[in-house]
């Protein structure tokens, strides 16, 4: 099965479970409440399990990732770039990009993924 990046509206059991995985600390009930139109939740999905996961909120032309997370098992292998790549050519319409430095990962390693993505560090994030 391919590598899938999905919007996702609503939560399956499964889906819970998955996203409980990528983020222990968030309450993943609560975060299901909030998604919008504004407030959206993107995922890779391979073998209908969430490996990654990202949340998105759009404001006007600006999109703001937080929380950008690849369960650790899956690293290395290239679904948070294909997560956030495909993440921002499915929301074409924005024209800015930022990514908030929300403390999740190591500094060094994150910033070595947000150069490759194309991203430049900013104070608390990244912009594209």
């Amino acid at each position: 099965m391919k590598l899938t990046i999905q919007r996702l509206a609503s939560l399956t059991a499964q889906d819970r479970i998955d996203l409980a995985k990528v983020w222990p600390e968030i309450d993943i009930v609560q975060l299901e409440a909030q998604l919008s139109d504004t407030q959206r939740l993107y995922a890779a999905r391979f073998n209908d399990r969430l490996l990654a996961a990202l949340q998105l909120t759009l404001s006007g032309t600006q999109g703001k990732i937080i929380h950008l997370n690849v369960r650790e098992v899956t690293r290395r292998r290239g679904v948070g770039q294909y997560l956030l790549e495909e993440t921002i050519a499915q929301n074409s319409a924005l024209a800015d990009w930022w990514i908030a430095d929300d403390g999740d990962a190591d500094q060094g390693v994150r910033a070595a993924f947000m150069q490759a993505c194309g991203f430049r560090a900013q104070a608390e994030g990244w912009v594209r």
